[in-house]
């Protein structure tokens, strides 16, 4: 059904004489609202990001600032922002900001500004700061050393640190770093002080300015999520306050009794001077709980302080005798002021410290450096009358905290804890909005937020995080408001309204997982009728609208008339329509609050008009409530994976490709020194190659079945080539020599003539090859192409029809175009070559081919072989990939098709991937593998290092296989192999299951859910560890079984677990590992 609208829009008036409308384009994340901040407005109750004010300190109070913030970080934005307007600091002048790069060396300008011989000695008093990322630190320890030696004679030095690291191997990218700086402080004897929350952020960079006075000092914050999050500040300080505070709390702390004590004493007097001026009360450590609690948590860093000190006070309400202990000043660790916050009551103390990674999570001879301070002051006590425990409860840098994830660390206390918990206000709204960089409503999050935040009533919180690597760059956007100051440093988990931009991110991410019970999914979907939405809307995301009694409202932009005029215009109409269902009650105050903000009254009244026919009510059917997929969904993850700050950039630079004759390359071999020639085995991958040659081709399925399965191995000759359990080996694969050269003729190219072109590495440094040549080995020009090699087509097109096809193809200009376009991308197949043959007309030059073709892409897989057992060889378990299109013709996938047409003793280009697929480090750790098709291939390698290190005189643990294919006369694959194994005791347990042998269908699952006890022995009892390697569609299924097995074993030990839970931390633990596709 449509919307109606209780009230009129009212009448439209002309255009004419409209401003032009605002466009909320965020300029940073860094900045509040992404908008412009200058320096005089941040003063009293107003909406600000932690990053914004932690630069408003150093610019205000520094002589200089030394700012190593990566390009996309943002860190120093506002600071160079203020420095090219020319604004004064608190002593009357410009503060210098210095933009420097991170490598080693960073700190030595700092640090030569500060010695220089020219330096102004009258400033000697002023600070001096740095602005960087916990990336930084390691490159400024050696300045950072020399400092604290030389510090009575320098200026005091805050360095203001986000914690935050982009870490490649990690699947969120970006990794909250806390660890270095607690390293780092501890070495150095630098002071440590972080921020709980953007609240108090601009106290804590004026409290970590002032400890730099006594000790050289870092001020950390989370730079991830809380520090960029706008929210609203209440008691800002402005530049004349922040100078008042600094000058009279060093003032009283300036006196020669003053100065000469230990550091830690004057630590405690400058807090309780602070607190005195301030009118607050700062602890060193800050408890928060049970009066009378029985176990207590230590915590450093912002979301941790923040969420356990929530959900540590949530839970004492109920009665829970538990508290946490924010330690706000890590150095100088303050023992005495510790152990005062600690009650007589405690008898367990865990402490949550970070790790670098994951393996010092695992290695249980490492500790965390907080657990080491808190141990030695409990330990050293001579005030506590009962010593209790102290645990220590690492996680590693990627760890993403939310509320039940405080309360899991908790239980590992000891602790019997509810499973569900609210900490947020009751009056708190929570939205969220999901997008893609290209889409014509990304900014609408931000102009809703600026609108909620005009309600002087309420408090807003808006933060946007970015996953690049999703649908071309994929943003969330949460907004909370409510009547009362709102601390949450986590996703929104339970949304009143989930706004979904673009269709597409419904097929990515479980979106209703973070949509309360009987809350509202508003979904951007043009041109869609009731009937054909079923099939816009997958089995899982129906399923969940129906038993969850989630509303579901369409947006149809195509249903504007203004709209459908002007696109950017669609920006406004979703604005419009989330209000209509937020705020129904004031739609049309709120409508002209937002016409005030954007401008154009007249517009959104017109707009307001056409949401009557965009915006629509679904009647959830019945029927989705019950229905069943025909195959079993993948998990979908619930969140974005933070790994940028800024959208993709989509400009890249293409030098030309230029065609040469043979003398060029001639002259650059015989002429080496002078042309700056090297040579290099394929020096266009970008990865270290090696050359290998067949030894043995041998196909394992029968010659009339219809899926050719076979076994290659390569030798290695003199290559060099090792390789590790579990690595994959990437195939870098030619195309088909006939259809290259069937291609060059009737192209028009000369086989012979020399292109050349940039490496992907260096623009400057060009490579030669014949058209041949690159045809063979890098162009790929029988793949897929994608809609940006249609456009790029049309170029070229002298035949108006021609161009005006290949332009509708490579834009989606209308719904029948895409719909085309999909036909021959996933029906028709077709490749690069055949939409040349198709427009005669576009008729690019070779070098223009090689520009906008995409490169050949190496094929990975899984290495079915352990180097120590074949030394020299590496093997390979593949399945031909071919098809027929609807025109008839034979289809290959490319890299199967050139393994199979390999020779014994052919050469074939390799490189070595790594892999999650790694053995545990005990060799008695048992193994429980399950492999479908060719996954079974690591686990061949897994089998092999197990025999070598049984024959090598180790003990190994029980190893379970389990298998899956659909015939066993066919699809056996290496099945003498595996019975040998198992009559030489490798193999304990051998599970098959072949589908299709029988009535009744016996997948993987199946044979694993008949061995289940000797499941719960090995992976529970033993410590064995799990994995699962093939395609997709069993992950669920057996995960299920893996649960099934926790749940049994749990129940028989009297216990209740979660199993789900239990499955994260065995995946954290790398006892469950998936390597699917």
């Amino acid at each position: 059904m449509h919307f109606q609208h209780p009230d009129s829009s009212g009448p439209t008036a002309s255009d004419e004489n409209e401003k032009p409308l605002k466009q909320f384009v965020e300029k940073s994340t860094s900045l509040p609202f992404g908008q412009d901040l200058p320096l005089s407005s941040i003063a009293g109750p107003t909406y600000l990001t932690a990053q914004a004010l932690i630069q408003q300190v150093a610019y205000t109070l520094s002589d200089k600032i030394f700012s190593y913030s990566p390009e996309t970080f943002d860190l120093d934005v506002v600071v160079k922002a203020w420095q090219s307007d020319k604004e004064k600091n608190a002593y009357g002048y410009t503060t210098g900001v210095s933009p420097m790069e991170t490598r080693t060396g960073a700190g030595s300008i700092a640090l030569g500004y500060m010695f220089s011989r020219d330096f102004d000695l009258t400033k000697r008093h002023i600070p001096q700061s740095i602005i960087g990322s916990s990336s930084t630190l390691t490159h400024l320890r050696p300045a950072l050393d020399q400092l604290s030696l030389l510090h009575n004679v320098a200026n005091p030095l805050v360095a203001h640190i986000a914690a935050v690291d982009y870490a490649a191997g990690s699947s969120p990218g970006f990794v909250t770093d806390y660890s270095s700086a607690l390293i780092l402080a501890e070495e150095l004897g630098l002071g440590l002080v972080s921020s709980a929350s953007a609240y108090e952020v601009q106290h804590m960079s004026l409290f970590a300015t002032l400890l730099a006075s006594i000790v050289p000092s870092i001020h950390i914050y989370d730079g991830v999520n809380v520090g960029r999050e706008t929210t609203r500040v209440v008691d800002v300080l402005d530049k004349s306050g922040l100078y008042k505070t600094y000058q009279a709390i060093s003032k009283e702390l300036s006196g020669p009794e003053k100065k000469h004590s230990d550091s830690e004493g004057r630590v405690s007097r400058l807090l309780k001077s602070f607190n005195s001026e301030l009118g607050t009360d700062y602890k060193l450590f800050e408890y928060h709980g049970h009066s009378a609690p029985e176990s207590v948590l230590v915590v450093f860093g912002t979301v941790e302080a923040s969420l356990a000190a929530q959900v540590a006070s949530s839970l004492a309400k109920n009665g829970a005798t538990v508290g946490v202990i924010n330690v706000r000043v890590y150095r100088p660790f303050v023992e005495e002021e510790f152990l005062e916050v600690l009650a007589p009551s405690v008898q367990n103390i865990a402490v949550l410290g970070q790790v670098k990674d994951q393996a010092a999570v695992s290695d249980k001879s490492e500790h965390s450096s907080l657990y080491t301070d808190v141990l030695a002051a409990v330990s050293f006590s001579t005030s506590l009358t009962q010593s209790p425990t102290v645990l220590d409860i690492k996680y590693a840098r990627e760890q993403v905290w939310t509320p039940s994830k405080i309360v899991d660390v908790f239980r590992k206390a000891g602790r019997d804890l509810p499973e569900e918990l609210d900490i947020l206000d009751s009056s708190v709204q929570q939205y969220t909005f999901w997008n893609i960089d290209e889409s014509p409503s990304v900014s609408a999050p931000l102009a809703l937020g600026q609108l909620l935040s005009g309600d002087s009533a309420l408090n807003v919180s808006v933060r946007t995080g970015r996953d690049n690597l999703v649908q071309g760059g994929t943003l969330r956007t949460d907004i909370r408001s409510g009547t009362k100051s709102i601390e949450a440093a986590y996703s929104v988990d339970s949304a009143d309204i989930a706004v979904v931009c673009e269709e597409k991110l419904l097929d990515e991410f479980d979106v209703l997982k973070s949509v309360k019970e009987d809350g509202i999914l508003l979904a951007k979907i043009p041109g869609v009728s009731d009937e054909a939405l079923e099939k816009k809307l997958n089995v899982s995301v129906r399923k969940a609208l129906a038993s969850r009694k989630i509303q579901l409202f369409v947006l149809d932009p195509s249903a504007s008339a203004r709209v459908a005029q002007d696109h950017s215009l669609e920006t406004y109409l979703t604005q419009l329509a989330f209000l209509r269902i937020a705020r129904y009650d004031t739609f049309s105050a709120s409508v002209q609050k937002l016409a005030d903000i954007n401008g154009g009254h007249n517009l959104f009244g017109e707009l307001k008009k056409d949401l009557q026919n965009a915006l629509r009510q679904i009647e959830i059917p019945e029927s989705w409530l019950t229905i069943e997929p025909e195959v079993e969904p993948t998990e979908l993850p619930a969140d974005i994976d933070l790994n940028s700050f800024v959208a993709f950039d989509r400009i890249e630079p293409e030098p030309p490709t230029l065609l040469k004759t043979w003398v060029t390359a001639a002259k650059g071999l015989a002429f080496k020194e002078a042309y700056g020639t090297s040579i290099a085995l394929r020096p266009d991958l970008g990865v270290k190659t090696s050359v290998v040659h067949v030894k043995e081709h041998r196909r394992l399925t029968p010659l009339t079945y219809d899926r050719n399965i076979f076994h290659i191995e390569f030798d290695l000759g003199n290559s060099g080539l090792t390789y590790d359990i579990g690595e994959a080996l990437g195939i870098h694969a030619e195309n088909d020599k006939d259809e290259v050269n069937e291609l060059i003729k009737w192209y028009g190219l000369n086989p012979d003539e020399v292109v050349e072109v940039p490496t992907r590495d260096d623009a400057n440094v060009l490579e030669n090859r014949t058209v041949y040549q690159a045809l063979l080995q890098n162009v790929d020009i029988f793949g897929r192409p994608p809609k940006k090699f249609y456009e790029a087509l049309a170029e070229f097109a002298d035949n108006e029809e021609e161009k005006t096809q290949l332009l509708l193809l490579g834009t989606g200009g209308n719904q029948e175009a895409q719909v085309e376009f999909k036909r021959r991308a996933e029906v028709d197949t077709i490749t690069y070559a055949d939409v040349l043959l198709e427009f005669p007309s576009a008729h690019p030059s070779f070098h223009e081919i090689v520009r906008i073709v995409s490169p050949m892409k190496r094929r990975e897989y899984s290495i079915a072989s352990s180097q120590k057992v074949t030394p020299n060889s590496v093997s390979l378990l593949v399945v031909t990939v071919d098809w027929v299109d609807p025109k008839g013709r034979d289809r290959f996938g490319q890299a199967t098709r050139y393994l199979n047409g390999l020779h014994l003793g052919a050469p074939v280009t390799v490189s070595v991937k790594p892999s999650v697929m790694k053995l545990p480090q005990k060799s008695t750790a048992p193994l429980i593998m399950a492999g479908l098709g060719t996954g079974l291939a690591p686990f061949r390698a897994f089998v092999q290092e197990r025999a070598w290190q049984k024959q090598q005189g180790m003990p190994i643990g029980s190893v379970l296989l389990y298998m899956g294919s659909r015939h066993q006369r066919e699809e056996y694959l290496y099945g003498e192999e595996w019975e040998a194994y198992q009559d030489a005791g490798i193999i304990t347990l051998l599970g098959r299951a072949f589908s299709r042998d029988q009535k009744q269908k016996i997948y993987i699952q199946d044979r694993m859910r008949e061995t289940l006890a000797d499941i719960r022995k090995a992976y529970l009892h033993e410590e064995g560890a799990f994995y699962l390697c093939g395609p997709t569609w069993p992950v669920p299924d057996v995960t299920n079984v893996l649960e099934e097995a926790i749940e049994v074993d749990a129940k028989a030990a009297g216990k209740k677990v979660d199993p789900r839970k239990e499955i994260d931390r065995l995946k954290d633990e790398l006892r469950y590992v998936l390597e699917v596709y």
